[in-house]
């Protein structure tokens, strides 16, 4: 089957550029970046030299590529970017897996709230946010549109949406401090991200209104059925890539850690990418990076009654690239693991 990537030359294209080259199932049949346009593949990303099979990187014009014989493509886009090159996609029969946001939140005026104008409003109402570990597989055969889930939002709802649907935690009090790796943040030329302003330091940033807010509440609402409002406290950390969530939430009454743990792995028992870890082995993000995993546990605290959950992913693989992927093997009818670790 043949794939391409639209905005491959970012860190989460280039994440896809690596995944896609050698997985067993697709041809990388495109990448296009307007900035590289013209430019060998292996040039832009010298770690594919020798793999790259002589691709180039092509201008990322939507109707062509809309009329293109590539079966899926991949938007490696900012938000309001991608949106537009799914219109014209979608149009042309293509399948479409958006990294950006532009389709993670249903709600039109929640969108609006977060980001700003929406360019393909008319798209909203048939994409499908998928975590593939906790969607109801019949989005496979419903949609042409999928909109992969954020970073952040995918480490903090695998802990959280069992244990809520099975009444272990309550929806009141709880605090998500997370940490990402600079590479999150995209590759921009800004003072802030400069390697002397971030080494040996670590700062919260995105305080009470943080854009992952929005789908991380909106997709607990939907997964649980009822609202649910939280208190995140995003930091960026001195690392490269890599996020660890922790999550301090009360316990429901009568709930052990032992009912804790029992709704997880009746989640996710049979799933590859979730690593349920025994209760005081916290996850670590170097364990993590470079593999489309997230890794948690939880321990119970009997002098606050609280659960303290911890979870860590590479932001760059289950947190976006990687994830992506394991949606199309699951589209596509591949082995979920094909191509991923």
């Amino acid at each position: 089957m043949k794939v391409g990537i639209v905005g491959a030359s970012g860190y989460s294209g280039e994440v896809l550029v690596k995944l896609l080259l050698n997985h067993p199932r697709v041809t990388l049949a495109a990448v296009t970046s307007r900035s590289q346009a013209g430019k060998r593949l292996s040039a832009v990303i010298p770690a594919v030299r020798g793999a790259d099979h002589g691709l180039t990187f092509v201008d990322s014009d939507p109707a062509a590529l809309a009329a293109s014989d590539i079966d899926l493509f991949f938007l490696a886009l900012p938000h309001g970017a991608a949106a537009t090159y799914a219109r014209a996609l979608v149009a042309g029969g293509k399948r479409v897996i958006d990294l950006s946001a532009d389709f993670r939140i249903a709600d039109i005026a929640t969108y609006r709230k977060y980001y700003g104008e929406h360019h393909a409003p008319e798209l909203l109402a048939s994409a499908r946010f998928v975590l593939p570990e906790l969607t109801a597989p019949s989005w496979k055969t419903e949609v042409k549109l999928v909109a992969a889930p954020g970073c952040y939002p995918t480490s903090i709802l695998v802990p959280l949406v069992p244990l809520l649907k099975a009444g272990v935690i309550t929806r009141e009090h709880i605090v998500v401090n997370s940490y990402s790796g600079v590479s999150g943040a995209g590759k921009k030329a800004e003072e802030m991200y400069l390697f002397v302003e971030r080494a040996e330091s670590i700062k919260a940033y995105g305080l009470v209104k943080h854009r992952h807010l929005a789908e991380v509440e909106e997709q607990l609402a939907l997964h649980t059925g009822a609202k649910t409002i939280l208190q995140f406290n995003p930091h960026l950390a001195p690392m490269r890539r890599g996020i660890a969530t922790t999550i301090t939430v009360p316990a429901a009454p009568g709930a052990t850690i032992e009912s804790l743990y029992a709704a997880w792995n009746a989640t996710y028992a049979n799933r590859p990418f979730v690593q349920v870890l025994t209760s005081g082995e916290t996850p670590d993000t170097a364990h993590v990076v470079g593999t489309n995993r997230v890794d948690m546990s939880a321990v119970h605290d009997p002098r606050t009654g609280n659960f303290v959950i911890t979870a860590a992913e590479d932001n760059l693989v289950k947190g976006a690239s990687g994830q992506a992927v394991q949606i199309m093997n699951l589209w596509c009818g591949f082995e979920e693991t094909a191509g991923l670790v």
